[in-house]
């Protein structure tokens, strides 16, 4: 069941401006309820219910934007940083009216699916240490990858500080000098598939996140691009 909520909060919540800016197309007749110009903007309206049009627009309320990023290289997976840009500096406005932030973090260097949300109870669910999420990654790595990484990762290798990771699955797409792979894993340590290829005497000198859980990412974004997930997307950020 909704909660009722002011018609201005509704439409700022929205992006169609501030508080004040609402109130002022309210007194203009921009703003209709179920078929009848409203110039109240403190009107309680529900939004499951309740018809509500902006300038010859039909609103459509939610509560929670989910986007899929297609993140670039050179920016940080934040919400504020003092020196880099952040990922939302390449979100529009509207977008932002809803606060989203990045679902898990990618290297400032690393590109791909980046999700943000604003949706807290689905982050924590997939960032939860127990969910075991799997993340599949492309990467590009100066050695050459054998056989013997496929097995030391199936079984977990020891990272730089003891940490002993869960078992990963690594596919060698090709093997030579700049060896080519994929690469799942179950967990999200710091900076963990570079530290995972060190621990094999490699080094990654390319990434990009593909998949979390099923949800792959969109390979028609380019990078830097974004659009909003699908009821059916949403899903599948969370299954195995």
């Amino acid at each position: 069941m909704a909660k009722k909520q002011r018609l201005d909060k509704v439409l700022s919540n929205l992006g169609y401006g501030s508080r004040a800016e609402i109130k002022r197309d309210c007194k203009k007749g921009l703003v209709s309820v179920n078929g009848k110009i409203e110039n109240n903007p403190g009107l309680q309206v529900d939004t499951d219910k309740d018809v509500i049009v902006f300038d010859g627009e039909t609103i459509e309320y939610k509560e929670f934007i989910y986007l899929m990023l297609n993140k670039p290289d050179g920016y940080i997976s934040a919400t504020f940083d003092k020196y880099d840009p952040i990922v939302l500096d390449l979100i529009d406005d509207k977008s932002l009216v809803f606060e989203p932030f990045p679902v898990g973090r990618l290297d400032k260097d690393t590109e791909g699916l980046l999700v943000l949300t604003n949706d807290g109870q689905l982050a924590h669910r997939v960032l939860s240490p127990k969910s075991h999420v799997p993340k599949t990654y492309y990467a590009k790595i100066d050695g050459i990858v054998t056989n013997e990484d496929i097995s030391a990762f199936k079984e977990g290798v020891v990272l730089d500080d003891g940490y002993k990771t869960m078992p990963a699955h690594l596919v060698i797409l090709k093997s030579d000098e700049v060896s080519e792979i994929e690469l799942t894993i179950n967990e999200g340590k710091f900076h963990q598939v570079k530290r995972m290829f060190e621990s094999v005497g490699k080094k990654v000198i390319y990434l990009k996140r593909l998949s979390m859980g099923k949800l792959k990412l969109d390979e028609s974004l380019e990078l830097g691009e974004y659009r909003e997930l699908t009821e059916e997307e949403i899903r599948l950020i969370e299954q195995r």
